[in-house]
């Protein structure tokens, strides 16, 4: 396995969940690491326990829908840490309102701007530069609800995680030539604060069965140290106690 001291990830929606968690087991590896989302004081906090910890990270707050401000945010982390050889593109969020009947216009758009066009805004900002050395990696958080179709994920949400799936793979059918390698996580439950919006929340009592934030950052690591001559597409997550729903059981 590769060793990853001294790479640089970017690290979309860091300041929480699995960001958080991700960002700093990278950093624990001797990973230097960009810290972006929108809420600055979540990012400072991450940033000062892993420079508490010797490592090294850079805050940058983003909106990921702003393109330009994507752009710019890559520009400066490529000026302050050099390049970016590990994109996490791991920001999204869902809605109370999910289903035809409830969901309303505001609540698609939202959740298709930050989990579709961010995806591509973040990715569009560091692939140039991936290519032009041939080497880089594009890891996605996406979910269960992107391989198979979830009543309880949403018409939104599922619909952007198939679409960041879609994305996924075609990074690899176009840029696998150019040394760029991409991998879908796609995990089940996961125990952070995107439970809450759910119409009915998962009682605390079960949240410790889930998977945890800690659980993705490990399989992110474990993908960032494989050898860049082998990529894995796509990995499912699923808690032990909750396999893949069979067919015709409520989502």
């Amino acid at each position: 396995m590769r060793n990853v001291q001294g790479l640089v990830a970017w690290v979309t929606g860091a300041g929480t969940g699995i960001g958080e968690a991700t960002a700093l087991m990278l950093a624990a590896a001797g990973v230097k690491v960009a810290l972006s989302g929108r809420r600055e004081a979540l990012l400072s906090d991450v940033a000062t326990r892993i420079s508490a910890a010797g490592g090294t990270a850079m805050v940058v707050p983003l909106d990921v829908t702003d393109r330009a401000g994507v752009t710019a945010a890559a520009a400066e982390i490529t000026a302050e840490l050099g390049q970016i050889d590990i994109l996490f593109n791991n920001h999204g969020l869902n809605v109370q309102d999910r289903d035809w009947a409830g969901s309303a216009v505001d609540g698609w758009d939202d959740v298709i701007d930050v989990n579709v066009k961010g995806v591509y805004n973040c990715t569009a900002a560091v692939l140039p530069a991936m290519r032009q050395r041939g080497d880089g990696l594009i890891i996605n958080t996406a979910s269960m609800a992107g391989k198979r179709f979830s009543q309880r994920a949403g018409i939104a949400y599922g619909a952007s995680k198939h679409a960041v799936m879609a994305l996924n793979e075609l990074l690899n059918l176009e840029e696998g030539n150019n040394g760029i390698r991409a991998c879908a996580i796609c995990p089940g439950e996961v125990n952070t604060a995107i439970l809450d919006y759910r119409p009915v929340p998962v009682p605390a009592a079960d949240r410790d069965r889930l998977i945890q934030p800690e659980d993705v950052a490990e399989t992110v690591l474990f993908v960032a140290r494989l050898n860049p001559r082998s990529c894995p597409n796509e990995i499912l997550l699923t808690p032990t106690h909750k396999r893949r729903l069979q067919p015709g059981e409520p989502g």
